[in-house]
């Protein structure tokens, strides 16, 4: 099977576009997009290389440093990303997860094969129960931790409150936070937040068509009332 695509944007009195074709044969798929600017970017991917498991190769011309190999599986109550990236440094990234609809484990990292670093790496747990949430993250290379709990108050869900509690130990900071969330309706939904250093946060979420969100948002420090509250 092969399908045409093109596209076209007018910004100011710069116009871009693109033209793409999409090729489909048994389990592989290409697709190949050619824009305005003479950029050719390339994807292959084969599905169920292994069982649940498919495989992409994505390479862009002239800009080789974004070309990259990337393999994923999924499976009912596992993931497992990795990509390497086809430059002169390549950097592998990884990521996973495990668990059931109540418990979950994931974990992800980033590693510059030049310099044999780690450029991230991030850990966390959560449970899930019919009316609760609640994780612990270690993030920042290690230099976080973050535990955070949900607790709707209603059986629709329409309201929850929220708890969070995050540890930096490079500074010895520790932030209280307390938050609160309503649906109004199915389209709009209030939510606040206040921590221990006097910042109080305000924001509001109106669905006005399918896939078209309103967002206002607006923050004040309680330290600082002088200042102008930030908005968003």
């Amino acid at each position: 099977m092969v399908a045409l695509t093109s596209t076209a944007l007018k910004k100011g009195g710069l116009s871009t576009g693109d033209i793409g074709a999409l090729y489909k044969y048994k389990n592989a798929t290409i697709d190949v997009k050619v824009d305005t600017a003479s950029n050719i970017a390339t994807t292959l991917t084969l599905h169920e290389v292994l069982p649940s498991t498919k495989a992409i190769a994505s390479f862009k011309v002239p800009d080789y440093n974004s070309s990259k190999v990337e393999v994923q599986y999924f499976h009912h109550h596992a993931t497992f990303t990795t990509s390497v990236g086809l430059n002169q440094s390549p950097a592998v990234d990884l990521s996973a997860t495990i668990g059931t609809p109540t418990i979950a484990f994931g974990a992800e990292a980033g590693y510059e094969t030049t310099s044999g670093s780690f450029t991230k790496y991030t850990a966390g747990i959560s449970v899930t129960k019919p009316d609760s949430i609640a994780s612990i993250i270690l993030g920042d290379k290690g230099d976080t931790i973050r535990a955070s709990y949900v607790h709707h108050v209603d059986l629709l869900k329409k309201s929850a409150v929220v708890g969070e509690i995050t540890r930096r130990f490079s500074t010895n900071e520790n932030t209280f936070t307390i938050g609160g969330l309503y649906a109004v309706d199915p389209f709009t939904t209030v939510k606040t937040k206040f921590n221990n250093h006097g910042k109080l946060g305000a924001l509001l979420q109106h669905g006005l068509i399918p896939k078209s969100v309103l967002t206002i948002s607006g923050e004040i420090d309680t330290k600082a009332l002088e200042k102008t509250p930030k908005k968003r």
